[in-house]
């Protein structure tokens, strides 16, 4: 369950957090954009921003002040209600969404533990999915509400993307679920800490020191899938059919400018910055050190400061750095792939979908399911 707290303080440090995580993605917008201008400037050996401020880096606020001046436009035949309400609700879902992803382990003030997340809710995958389906639905409303054939139809092609692909990402997903046997994703990061382990017929073996006990090595398949399928949930290259450029103007959001559009920027960069989340949490031992457990990160940190305060500091500080650095590189990946991969033709999109990954996806929760069933049930 997901508890605001149940005293004043702890609803105020709830709050604060969720504040806290809010204002995080939005100021990482600006720097993912600039990041991917620049970055596609690097890989089509070309310059990109470079004219306002040092690197191109007040582009940002010249963006900014643009996208806040400009006038307020409703197209004449739109669906008034509809046409405003959608960025406000692209927005959302996103931001929720995101705040239940553990960031670092909890910080032990006094007689407080303050969690390095939005909020703690037990069936995170759950909710985090759930949540982050409502994007289809702002989707429809903004193809809809904008009264343009060009804009529903690419609304249209959204909608169906999104929902194809939650198939072949849920199914990628059960293995997960039935490896950890939980839902709540801090249990899914602590059975990740550690060196890589093997438990198999009723014995444990230690594969090796080095070697960290990460998700991807038991679900290989099942991280392919799933880093494969956010892109098309995220509406990113190579699945943009909803923003073929070439026949449908800028698909749904054609007739968005001005603030309204930056809220879909907002929230399709939210979109990527939880894939990039789960991924990490999933597959990538989460905010874990390598194979370190945060028990041995701690000790090596108190045999430095001699403070057990300090010590938790340190400690919580240096596992956020090594979650945001695995989550910046799958961003990164995000960026890359778009100035990399061509746009899929919308029936081979469809293919890839319902041809390819989801049975994949569905052999590879079965397979996971026989295994985990013979390997836990016939003891030698």
């Amino acid at each position: 369950m997901m508890s605001m707290g149940s005293t004043t303080f702890e609803i105020t440090i709830n709050v604060i957090k969720t504040l806290l995580v809010f204002l995080m993605m939005v100021q990482a917008v600006p720097i993912l954009v600039w990041l991917e201008r620049r970055g596609s400037g690097f890989i089509q050996n070309r310059f990109g921003p470079n004219r306002v401020g040092p690197l191109g880096l007040m582009q940002l606020l010249a963006d900014a002040v643009k996208f806040l001046t400009k006038e307020d436009f409703f197209p004449e035949k739109g669906n008034r209600f509809m046409f405003y309400a959608a960025p406000v609700f692209a927005l959302i879902p996103g931001a929720i969404a995101y705040m239940a992803i553990p960031m670092s382990v909890p910080l032990k003030l006094e007689n407080y533990t303050f969690l390095i997340q939005g909020f703690e809710i037990n069936v995170g995958i759950v909710f985090i999915l759930g949540i982050s389906s409502l994007a289809a639905y702002t989707i429809l409303m903004a193809g809809w509400g904008s009264g343009s054939k060009f804009s529903l139809m690419g609304a249209m092609r959204a909608s169906a993307q999104i929902i194809s692909y939650e198939l072949a990402l849920g199914l990628s997903v059960v293995g997960v679920i039935l490896m950890y046997g939980t839902f709540n994703l801090g249990d899914m990061i602590a059975a990740q800490h550690g060196p890589l382990t093997f438990a198999a017929f009723g014995y444990t073996i230690t594969a090796s020191a080095l070697i960290p006990n990460w998700g991807v090595f038991f679900q290989p398949v099942g991280m392919i899938l799933f880093f494969a399928a956010t892109f098309a949930e995220s509406n990113r290259l190579p699945f943009d059919l909803a923003e073929g450029e070439a026949e449908l103007v800028a698909g749904f959001h054609t007739e968005y400018g001005g603030f309204k559009m930056l809220m879909f920027f907002i929230g399709e960069y939210a979109h990527m910055m939880i894939a990039a989340g789960l991924m990490t949490t999933f597959f990538f031992g989460g905010y874990s050190i390598w194979s370190l457990t945060p028990d041995q990160v701690y000790q090596w940190f108190y045999g430095l400061t001699g403070s057990e305060q300090t010590a938790n500091i340190l400690n919580t500080v240096a596992h956020f750095l090594s979650y945001n650095v695995k989550f910046a590189i799958f961003l990164w990946i995000f960026i890359h792939v778009r100035w990399t991969l061509p746009r899929f033709r919308y029936d081979q999109l469809m293919d890839l979908g319902w041809k390819t990954m989801l049975p994949w996806a569905l052999a590879n929760t079965m397979i996971t399911a026989i295994v985990i069933f013979v390997t836990a049930y016939f003891v030698f």
